[in-house]
C-alpha cells in the first residue's frame, strides 16, 4: 500500500503541523525537538519546541525566554534567568554569546577546535538525564498530535511532575 491510500493508518504528525520538520536521523520522518534549560539538579526551568531539522543554536534565545520569573525573599524585581549557562560547542557562535550576555547570563560554551566538550560532561549529563525523564512519559517520544499547542501542553505536564518529584526529594 502506498502512503495516503484508504485503509492505511497514517501517524497524525506525518501529515505535518507546526513545530515539525524532517528528522535527519530517522529517514526524513517528521519530528519535534525539545530544547531544555535545567538547574544543576535536572529540574526543568524552560522548555521550547522546534522542528527536528532545525539546528539547536537559533533556539537558545526562545529557550532562555521560556524560563518563568524566580521568586526570592530579596526585594526588587524577581530574577528571571540563571547566572550562568553551560553549553556544548554546537552553541559556539558570537550571536549566541551575545544573546546570553544581553540577558545577564555568563555563557560557559566550549569553543570549536579549541576546547573539548569532555569537560562539559559533568554538566551535560544532567540535561540528558532530564530528557530521559521526559521520555518515560509514553506520550512524548512519538508525537501523535498534529497541533503544536497540544504537544506543548503534553510536554509541560511532565515538566511539572518532574519538578514536583524534585521538590519532594529535596524538601
Amino acid at each position: 500500500m502506498e502512503p495516503g491510500e484508504p485503509g492505511q493508518r497514517v501517524c497524525p504528525s506525518e501529515k505535518g503541523g507546526s513545530a515539525t520538520g524532517p528528522n535527519p536521523t530517522d529517514r526524513g520522518k517528521p519530528g519535534t525537538k525539545r530544547h531544555l534549560v535545567t538547574d544543576a539538579r535536572g529540574t526543568p526551568l524552560g522548555v521550547c519546541l522546534s522542528g527536528a531539522n532545525r539546528h539547536d543554536s537559533p533556539m537558545l534565545a526562545p529557550t532562555l525566554d521560556a524560563i518563568p520569573p524566580l521568586r526570592s525573599a530579596r526585594r526588587g524585581r524577581p530574577r528571571r534567568r540563571p547566572g550562568k549557562r553551560h553549553a556544548d560547542n554546537a552553541y559556539d557562535a558570537k550571536p549566541r554569546r551575545q544573546e546570553c550576555r544581553a540577558r545577564g547570563i555568563v555563557p560557559r560554551i566550549a569553543r570549536k577546535g579549541i576546547e573539548s566538550s569532555q569537560r562539559l560532561g559533568r554538566h551535560r549529563w544532567v540535561v540528558e538525564r532530564t530528557h530521559a525523564w521526559f521520555n518515560r512519559f509514553r506520550r512524548l517520544p512519538i508525537r501523535y498530535e498534529r497541533r503544536s499547542d497540544i504537544y506543548k501542553v503534553f510536554t509541560g505536564l511532565p515538566a511539572s511532575l518532574i519538578t514536583l518529584n524534585q521538590i519532594k526529594r529535596f524538601c
